[in-house]
């Protein structure tokens, strides 16, 4: 019976923490889906300084057509007037967190003029983000063109 006893606040304390988890990494999820969002509103916008504060200075950018950026070229690609979103948007996108890490995938569609000629995209992609002092950092973005 001592057993008992002694076992059923054991169980309840890591009832507890299991559900703190399950809560923290579903806030996780949240703010992911709510920063690949407003990447995307920055994105439009041709906003860098917006889009700059979500990555790490280490991103590794691996755009739809193969190429490799740094950060600093993806912003750059990201102002220049040459391109012009007019509309982007996730059709759906699935996030999995590991403590401070969390891989975001999806696929998104993408509207506007580029080089003054209309286009439109359709990809999937993956993002893996890095948690640093309570902030969430992009560190790696690679997007495939689909049908």
């Amino acid at each position: 019976m001592r057993r008992i006893l002694l076992l059923v606040p054991i169980m309840a304390v890591g009832f507890v923490v299991l559900i703190q988890g399950r809560a923290k990494a579903a806030d996780d999820e949240t703010q992911l889906i709510q920063l690949e969002r407003s990447w995307n509103q920055a994105e439009m916008g041709r906003d860098a300084g917006a889009i700059a504060s979500l990555f790490d200075d280490t991103l590794v950018y691996v755009d739809y057509d193969g190429s490799l950026k740094t950060r600093a070229e993806y912003l750059r690609s990201v102002a220049s007037p040459s391109s012009t979103p007019d509309h982007m948007y996730d059709e759906g996108m699935q996030v999995h967190v590991y403590s401070n890490a969390g891989v975001v995938s999806g696929v998104y569609r993408e509207t506007g003029m580029t080089k003054g000629k209309p286009y439109t995209r359709r990809a999937r992609f993956t993002d893996t983000w890095i948690k640093q002092n309570g902030q969430w950092k992009c560190v790696a973005s690679q997007s495939t063109l689909v049908q």
